[in-house]
């Protein structure tokens, strides 16, 4: 007899109406989004990495030939020697840049000294800026025609010197904006329990501080290794004969025309960028909120001797940032280095440095806007689609797998899949190749992680007890989203923006592979005239990468101020 009802039910036509009617609000526009966002996963994500590893197993006719390419290449001492150098530059870069930024971050955080502000937007201003600009400052700085080549005392500026000092700079605003926040949120009654029991503060910094900010310190040396074994600009212009694996894939494939043999390093740096990655995951489970509501924020007393000798330590880096910025501006007003000193703007006539002229820059800034736009958008709703869907469970729980992928493939890596996958006649999206969608797509896809994780963790914030008092009084998802999670989320959309926008203005490694006469993008400009010896020029082009990304911050910086004031009132409750 239950039987019979369960069937009566599934039969009857009123249910199945009543079923396709409650599919039809919220849930299909809910599945039709995680389809889309599904599929263009696989296709930007997984199959470019899956015709990269095809790639590395067969010759130059496609056949297959297993293992082959891989022992070719440990085979070579000269290549076996570019893993090598690429693991000690990562650990040199890493300590240096850890031990800095701590110290910074602490300043910042854990001391009254005057000028916070400044040191704020110094400390965090390299991140502006391509990493080829502190390349080619470095060059004009201690060059074998700098101007402070005698502080190297004899040695080089072209190698480990000089790749260590360009890269410490463009890693150190990543290393610092992590410690800030690690700093930052600290219990006051911890430090006020060990003056009760006497404890000197060097003792307290060992037992209360660090161990506090363990994790942040593990997260910045597993992001900055990241960077510096992933980054490709910086090696390229100031190297030398210091190979690395990042300048091995570029000269595989651009200059040896070697597709096998330059998937084969893709893997190879593919493994430390993922195992730094499957590190971060586990500290994040591993890590444990030591700052509730009972917890009283820690403000700093003045103290003077310390507030000195912070306030001279943080000088001494603005003083380099300011000296390595200065330096690349300077550089593009000289009329001919180091023959003809004179002051000029003819490093900005770009027409007459290159048969480009001013179109790379103006790429770029197509790049970005339509990188923010577009990536914003898909960004956002699809991280409100995983965190607050109301159905397909498994499908978002996938998706939120595969949102995290981009993050472990480090640019050129990604670059080089499009090759090989969007790259084929027979491939039906070959016709985006070379376009600006093609460089929008893969910007997007390349710095996608972050901005998903950024959005997630601002509908994180809102309560669960909306969407379930807007389900239980049958309000339309897309009106709950508009009326109440958009504005509430108005911030972190905008930092998605001029995160997306930034990046998109300074990156190379991703696009390097991509381009074509029409597309091609400032950063790829700037590497192009320095290879083709007009440094002046590449560093006039690098300029107005950082002004223009310095725009975007300041403008960002405004109408967030804007919006907070119009939107955010009920935080300040």
């Amino acid at each position: 007899m239950e039987i019979t009802r369960m069937q009566t039910r599934t039969l009857n036509p009123a249910s199945s109406r009543s079923w396709l009617k409650r599919l039809s609000k919220d849930n299909i526009v809910l599945g039709g989004f995680l389809a889309f966002l599904s599929v263009s996963m696989i296709l930007f994500i997984l199959m470019p990495l899956w015709a990269m590893l095809k790639k590395s197993v067969q010759n130059s006719q496609g056949d297959f030939i297993g293992l082959e390419n891989f022992a070719t290449y440990f085979a070579s001492q000269a290549l076996w020697r570019s893993v090598e150098n690429t693991f000690t530059l990562g650990l040199l870069v890493t300590v240096v840049v850890t031990t800095l930024a701590f110290g910074y971050a602490y300043a910042i955080t854990r001391s009254c000294m005057p000028m916070k502000g400044v040191f704020k937007v110094l400390g965090t201003a390299p991140i502006l800026a391509p990493s080829l600009l502190p390349a080619i400052s470095l060059i004009y700085l201690f060059g074998n025609q700098g101007v402070a080549r005698e502080l190297l005392l004899g040695n080089s500026v072209y190698g480990l010197i000089g790749i260590s000092m360009g890269l410490i700079f463009w890693t150190f605003p990543h290393a610092l904006m992590i410690l800030t926040t690690s700093l930052r949120t600290s219990d006051a009654r911890l430090y006020e329990a060990a003056r009760a029991l006497k404890t000197s503060p060097f003792k307290t910094f060992f037992i209360v501080t660090l161990p506090a900010a363990k994790y942040g310190l593990i997260s910045t040396l597993i992001v900055v290794f990241t960077l510096v074994v992933c980054d490709f600009g910086v090696p390229k212009v100031i190297g030398g004969s210091y190979n690395v694996l990042a300048t091995d894939i570029f000269k595989q494939v651009v200059g040896q025309q070697n597709f096998s043999m330059g998937a084969v390093t893709s893997i190879l740096l593919l493994l430390p960028a993922g195992l730094a990655f499957g590190a971060d995951r586990w500290v994040k489970k591993k890590q444990k909120n030591l700052f509730d509501t009972r917890s009283v924020a820690y403000e700093p007393e003045p103290n003077k001797v310390k507030d000195t000798m912070c306030f001279v330590y943080c000088s001494l880096i603005c003083f380099a940032v300011v000296t390595v910025l200065g330096m690349a501006v300077y550089g593009s007003l000289v009329t001919f280095w180091p023959w003809n000193k004179t002051l000029t703007l003819n490093n900005y006539n770009f027409a007459e440095m290159s048969t480009y002229g001013w179109s790379p820059f103006y790429n770029s800034l197509k790049l970005g806007m339509w990188s923010a736009i577009v990536g914003t958008m898909v960004i956002f709703i699809g991280a409100y689609c995983i965190e607050k869907g109301r159905a397909f469970a498994p499908v978002r729980q996938l998706m939120q797998m595969l949102s995290i992928v981009p993050m472990a493939v480090p640019g050129m890596v990604l670059g080089l899949g499009y090759i090989f996958y969007f790259n084929d006649a027979n491939n039906p999206l070959n016709v985006l190749y070379g376009t600006m969608i093609f460089l929008v797509i893969n910007t997007v896809v390349h710095y996608y992680t972050v901005g998903h994780m950024t959005a997630v963790t601002a509908l994180k914030q809102l309560p669960a007890e909306i969407e379930a008092t807007a389900a239980s009084v049958k309000l339309p998802q897309y009106k709950l989203f508009f009326k109440v999670t958009l504005p509430v989320c108005v911030p972190a959309i905008l930092d998605i923006a001029t995160y997306m926008f930034i990046n998109a203005m300074t990156t190379t490694s991703a696009v390097v592979f991509l381009y074509s006469t029409n597309t091609i993008p400032a950063s790829v400009a700037v590497l192009n005239m320095d290879d083709a010896g007009q440094t002046g020029a590449a560093a006039a082009m690098a300029v107005m990468i950082m002004i223009s990304a310095g725009a975007a911050k300041l403008l960002h910086m405004t109408l967030g101020r804007w919006i907070e004031n119009r939107t955010q009132a009920w935080r300040k409750r």
